[in-house]
Parts: C-alpha cells; structure tokens; sequence
C-alpha cells in the first residue's frame, strides 16, 4: 500500500488516456499557425481554464511552469527584483519547503532581508508576529497554505488581508493543500499562488503559477515569448493537458475525497495514539489537511521503521522527499521545539482517494510491531518498562485492552 502521496502521486488513468494523443498524433508546436499546431493552442487554453476554475482564478492568470519548484521562484524572485528599488524585506515562516527557503537563502546572498517568523507547538504562526515584522522595507510575504510534513495549514486569509491592507505582495505554496481543501485565490486574498500536477494524480514535470491581474513579476527565463514572455520555452504540451484534467477531476471530487480521507486520518491517528505507548501527533490535531498525519515514536529511527514497514508492503516516509537525502533532523519538526533525538523517530502517512482499500487495524499493528522490535535494540528505550503493560494512555489505569 503506497502512503506518501505528498512526496507525488500516480497519474489516473483519465489523466493519462486524455495526455497520450499529445505525445502522438497531436504532437503540433502551440506557437505554430498550422492545423497540428493550433489543436496544441486549444488544448493548452482548455487546460488553463481547468486550472483557473479549480481555484477561482481567470485563465490569464495561469502561467505554465515545470512544477512546484519553479513557480516558487518565479513568484519569489520575480517580485523581489521588480521591486527591490521599493525595499529588500521579504517574510516567510521557518517551515518553509526547500522551494522557498533556499530561494530566499540566494536572495539574502543578495542583499536582501529576510524574516523568518516562528510557528507554536501546532506548526502555525502568530499573525501578530507577522504584524510586527513588517516593515517600510518589506516588499513580499511568503507563507505556505499546508506545511508538506506536518499538514498544518496556516492561516493564509487573515495573512492575505493584512498584506492587502499594508500593500505587500502575498505569495503562497498551495502545492500540498491544492486539491485536498479548498484553494480561492480571491477568498485567500493572495498575488501569487503556487500549484504541482504530480500532487493531484497528474504527470509530473508540470506545474502553474497564478499571478493576479495587475501583479508584474521579472521572468525568470528569457526566450521566444511563450506563457505571455513570463516563462519562455516551447511549453509541455501533454503535461500541460494531464494537468488541467486532474485540476478538473480533483476540483470535481474535493468535498468527497475530503470526507472520505478525514474519516481514515482520524481513524489512524486514534489508534497509532492509543496503541502504541510513547506515540506523538506532530502538528495540530484539528487545523490539518485530511490526508496526511505525522507521527513521532520515541526511541527509534525514522529511517528504519520505513524499511520494516516497506518490508511489510507499506511505503512511507520520515518526511519531505525533497529532503530525504539528508540525515538531518527534520528543521520542520526541530522548528516546533522539539527533541532532536526524538525528531528523528518520525513518520509521515499521506493518503489518496484510493487509500480507503488498506485496513487501518492492520497496519496500525504493523507499526507497532515495527517500533516493538526497534525499540528492542535501541539504547534510547527504556529496558525496564513493560511493554504490553504500560499506562494506557486512554484510561487512568494500566490496562491490556488497548
């Protein structure tokens, strides 16, 4: 059973027949006049309203790129050199995705100011704090909407609405939450709006940027004028079109998928806490995406529970695949105050729609029986307690029920 469909997702099958005549027959260049190059044209203009509609946008305000990454610094360094006359102060979280804090990290490099605000014990911030970091310099927020390790959503509205009020650019990386909650660029009050096809069950290599009417931006790559001279080169045709039909479908089955996948989400993190003694949730137990959870067990290796449980069949990870080469403790997880040491011990679960065909019961067990062996071997646990006899952390006494 795959479980880290936030590190990518499979492309549906309705995404992948309606991409396939573009790698063959419709294989025309979109900037061409000819017949095979405007079926390319129209095809790209229907995926660009799909994309536009699913987040309320206008399809003008849909520039293509090669995925989540890209359009992060697209909006990030495109705002920060159109504007760098005006000030050099940007703010962000320090939880942000690799996309965003290493982007910053090479305008800093550059002169530029950078505040990262804290988040609480939930992995969400302070609007006041956030009131009281900006400036007369500050030219650009940043603020993911869900944080792609803990599923935390932040409170992007209310950050909009006073971005708007002092006339700063607001930026957000809706790349994990776009098709899993709602995502209105006019209800989030945000300028710029980051998007990933392989997220939503579309190819990877494609992605979007919105950038609301009115909003300039410096292009990052010069050429030939495509995407309205904002992101040049001949533009992926079928990823393009695979993306616009999973924006359509996610859109389409949003409510549905929602309360389908909350249901499993809550299921799961009731049991992994009552089941397994020394298990954390990270990150808020209500203010969450409904697909993804993120547990803490104390005294193992994240890395070798992820072995046992792929042993098992089960795929999962300690957190972001972007920075899955490091053996680091996780900066998110470190950013909520906690343990190194304990850090360490993470899981991260993230579901699909098709997650409903896999027994929670049983791999709940597989869990347990995976930090049982490790725990076994670790000189961090405690060799004394009594494993099947612990306090029960759903009643007052000990018991064996749970």
């Amino acid at each position: 059973m795959y479980l880290d469909n936030s590190a990518t997702t499979q492309v549906s099958e309705e995404v992948f027949e309606e991409m396939k005549p573009f790698f063959t027959e419709e294989f025309g260049n979109p900037s061409t006049l000819y017949g095979i190059g405007r079926e390319s044209k129209k095809a790209l203009d229907l995926a660009r309203k799909r994309v536009a509609d699913a987040i309320n946008a206008k399809p003008e305000e849909i520039i293509f790129t090669s995925g989540g990454s890209e359009s992060d610094n697209l909006a990030i360094k495109g705002i920060a050199f159109k504007l760098s006359k005006k000030g050099k102060h940007i703010i962000t979280t320090n939880i942000e995705h690799p996309a965003v804090k290493n982007t910053l990290g090479f305008l800093e490099s550059l002169d530029f100011k950078v505040t990262y605000l804290p988040v609480n014990e939930e992995g969400i911030i302070s609007v006041e704090d956030l009131k009281e970091a900006i400036t007369d310099e500050t030219i650009l927020i940043t603020i993911m909407h869900a944080n792609n390790e803990l599923g935390t959503i932040q409170p992007i509205e209310e950050i909009g609405q006073i971005a708007r009020e002092k006339g700063i650019k607001f930026h957000t990386d809706a790349v994990q939450s776009f098709g899993k909650i709602e995502v209105d660029v006019e209800k989030l009050n945000v300028d710029l709006l980051s998007l990933s096809s392989h997220k939503i069950n579309g190819p990877k290599g494609v992605g979007a940027l919105y950038i609301k009417k009115g909003t300039r931006v410096v292009p990052l790559i010069h050429g030939g004028g495509q995407e309205k001279g904002i992101r040049s080169g001949t533009e992926n045709v079928p990823g393009i079109v695979g993306f616009g039909k999973a924006c359509q479908l996610a859109a389409e089955n949003l409510d549905a998928h929602y309360e389908k996948l909350s249901s499993i989400r809550d299921e799961l993190i009731e049991k992994v806490l009552t089941n397994i003694p020394e298990s954390y949730l990270n990150g808020s137990k209500e203010i969450r995406l409904p697909n993804l959870v993120n547990f803490r067990f104390k005294a193992i290796e994240g890395e070798s529970l992820i072995l046992l449980l792929d042993a098992k069949g089960y795929q999962a990870s300690t957190g972001s695949a972007c920075s899955s080469n490091t053996l680091e403790a996780s900066p998110v997880l470190t950013a909520l105050g906690l343990d190194p040491v304990d850090v360490h011990g993470s899981l991260r679960i993230s579901l699909a729609p098709e997650s409903d065909t896999f027994d929670v019961d049983e791999f709940v067990n597989t869990i347990a029986e995976a930090v049982k062996r490790l725990r076994q071997m670790s000189p961090l646990w405690n060799q004394e307690l009594d494993y099947d006899n612990i306090m029960c952390k759903k009643h007052e006494d000990n018991c064996r029920k749970c």
